[in-house]
């Protein structure tokens, strides 16, 4: 059977990679105002091309820039929306395998006034990524949902927001613009990146999330109709997934729990063509909420770790795959790693020689496992 041509593919990545020193040093340079901003563009147009080369290499179909124009994953996309602040931090305390603790307050995201897509955000670092790429190119953005869950209504002003329905809107609206110009790019394979459905599988989140005043039962299908209004407007040619993240700093995460709360929005009412899931270990629980996947819908089984170096083998992965293949056909099935490598620049706890092997995992046990891969 001829390859797969049809993204996700079954040999497929979250999309962030660990930051090479020079680009590490260039960032610091530019904080301390020792170089400029096109001075450190144009080493992160270096870094990129390496890594897009490094993606290649390892017989991967889809490639992205690394995200290495970012200091998070969220932040540096949503703050170039009008009308969005960032304020304060708001810690959280992050897990390690090693059961210790990794505290982190990454700023807080606060509407302040009306919100409008003021200028592209992603075209130019797209149009580079694809005048690189032999192979199809990735684009990864932050899920809209990142603009409410932390903050809640009281990080949105009632005075552009009096009605939440409002602000729900223009963020749908800010997203159908962005996701149109690079459409208009050539853009046809396109990757939302969201914590809070995966939040709401933990019940001291779902917790949280109820003293702040929402429903934690209710916001998965509120947050999936915003989802599906953002991307309402792509064209036929264009592959949308999401990729639900429970956490990634420093090799630590946040959440934990089964994702039998948020299965029926996100699987059945959610209008993505795949969803990368994270099930490198316990803390994800087991693949049963995946029995009410609809056809023609793709999972991509986040297996391999991208938080401990110990690498996984492919008896395991093929093992555990079997297992998902009992709740979803099998050609409903794809591989990757868990997350990506550096969800923020500090990038996690790894070698780039474990990241290395980890993807050759990923591609190899994907080829043996579909004969499309």
């Amino acid at each position: 059977m001829a390859t797969r041509k049809t993204p996700p593919f079954r040999a497929d990545h979250v999309g962030s990679f660990l930051r090479p020193k020079e680009l590490l040093e260039a960032r610091e340079k530019h904080e301390k105002g020792v170089i400029s901003r096109d001075e450190l563009r144009q080493v992160e147009d270096r870094a990129i091309r390496d890594v897009v080369g490094y993606q290649e290499d390892l017989g991967l179909q889809c490639v992205t820039d690394g995200e290495f124009r970012r200091t998070y994953f969220h932040i540096d996309f949503l703050e170039q929306l009008e009308g969005v602040e960032m304020r304060g931090g708001i810690a959280s305390s992050f897990h390690t395998a090693s059961g210790g603790e990794v505290s982190m307050a990454p700023p807080v995201l606060h509407v302040t006034a009306k919100l409008r897509h003021a200028k592209s955000i992603q075209l130019a670092d797209f149009n580079y990524l694809k005048s690189l790429a032999r192979r199809m190119p990735k684009v990864t953005i932050p899920s809209p949902t990142m603009l409410h869950f932390r903050g809640g209504r009281g990080a949105i002003s009632s005075e552009a927001y009096p009605d939440m329905e409002g602000f729900y809107d223009d963020v749908a609206r800010c997203y159908r613009e962005e996701i149109k110009s690079l459409a208009d790019a050539g853009c046809t394979y396109l990757q939302l990146d969201d914590t809070n459905l995966a939040y709401l599988c933990d019940p001291k989140l779902r917790e949280g999330a109820r003293q702040r005043g929402d429903d934690p039962d209710e916001l998965p299908r509120r947050y999936a109709k915003l989802i599906n209004a953002s991307i309402k407007d792509r064209p036929a040619g264009m592959t949308v997934c999401i990729h639900l993240c429970r956490g990634n700093f420093k090799s630590a995460w946040v959440a934990e729990g089964s994702y039998e709360p948020v299965a029926e929005a996100l699987l059945c009412d959610l209008a993505v063509d795949g969803y990368f899931l994270e099930y490198d270990d316990a803390r994800s629980g087991g693949f049963a909420p995946l029995r009410v996947l609809p056809k023609g819908k793709i999972v991509v089984l986040g297996l391999v770790s991208t938080k401990v170096g110990q690498l996984e083998t492919k008896d395991e992965l093929k093992r555990r795959i079997e297992e998902a293949a009992r709740y979803v056909p099998l050609e409903q099935l794809a591989l990757s790693p868990q997350c990506g490598f550096s969800s923020t620049v500090h990038g996690n706890d790894i070698a780039l020689q474990s990241q290395s092997e980890k993807l050759q995992l990923v591609v190899e046990t994907a080829r043996e496992v579909w004969s499309d891969a």
